[in-house]
């Protein structure tokens, strides 16, 4: 007899029991890192992608450790208070663990972490809930997209898609031409779905991928420094999480 398509029943205490593994699975690898390196950075992303974090994390694989997402994981196995800390000073970088945030371990000196985070700087596109950074008026004509130099207007096929997205256009020669000037977005608007898809269409970056450094623990002194610098705006946030909440390497 052949073996029936129909859905089957999983026990929930075998979810919650492989859940709470990884769990404390998580919790022992970023103990044993804080045992490992000198230093602990909480830092925040602005216009999160998992690529960018990816390229960060291949950078640094050889002298650094980088997790991210999960909070209440992190927290959890640095110490919230004086008595559960894993390590001395190490409940004051964990009352700061908020929102989203990761954990950077690290032997590098402080200033050449700084620098190097304050350098990497990834363009990339805008997503519905981020806000525009500048105001994109498309003028009349064929629509152009500028992935490449120079720019090169949209094939006959993706008319259809264009028109979906709100724009009034019509074919000209084959090619898909606007009547009038078209204002896609406005500075300081938050982004619909549809104009984030269009401003991806014709190849507009308008966030940019960084690194926000928050602060620092140090294990030979169990101080924790907070960083001097401006901290990432909200909206910059908005962005993908990781496929299993905490990202390591």
């Amino acid at each position: 007899m052949p073996k029936s398509k129909r859905s089957k029943v999983v026990s929930l205490t075998k979810v919650s029991k492989k859940t709470k593994e990884h769990k404390n699975a998580m919790i022992n690898e970023l103990q044993t890192n804080a045992e490992k390196w000198r230093y602990c950075w909480l830092f925040e992303v602005g216009a999160m992608r998992n690529s960018h974090l990816k390229t960060v994390r291949k950078l640094w694989k050889d002298s650094a450790r980088m997790f991210f997402g999960r909070g209440a994981v992190m927290a959890k196995a640095l110490g919230t208070t004086l008595e559960e800390e894993h390590r001395a000073g190490l409940h004051k970088l964990a009352k700061q663990i908020k929102g989203q945030v990761g954990l950077f371990f690290t032997d590098t000196e402080p200033q050449e972490v700084i620098d190097w985070f304050a350098d990497f700087q990834q363009p990339d596109f805008a997503r519905a809930g981020n806000i525009a950074s500048r105001s994109i008026i498309l003028p009349l004509g064929p629509v152009m997209r500028h992935h490449s130099d120079p720019p090169e207007p949209f094939p006959h096929n993706e008319e259809p898609q264009l028109r979906k997205l709100g724009l009034s256009t019509s074919m000209n020669k084959g090619v898909p031409t606007l009547t009038a000037p078209h204002k896609l977005c406005n500075q300081g608007k938050v982004l619909t779905a549809e104009q984030a898809q269009l401003l991806k269409l014709i190849g507009e970056k308008m966030v940019v991928f960084r690194v926000g450094l928050i602060a620092r623990w140090d294990s030979t002194t169990g101080e924790v420094e907070q960083i001097d610098s401006p901290r990432i705006l909200s909206n910059e946030k908005i962005g993908e999480e990781s496929e299993d909440g905490v990202m390591s390497e």
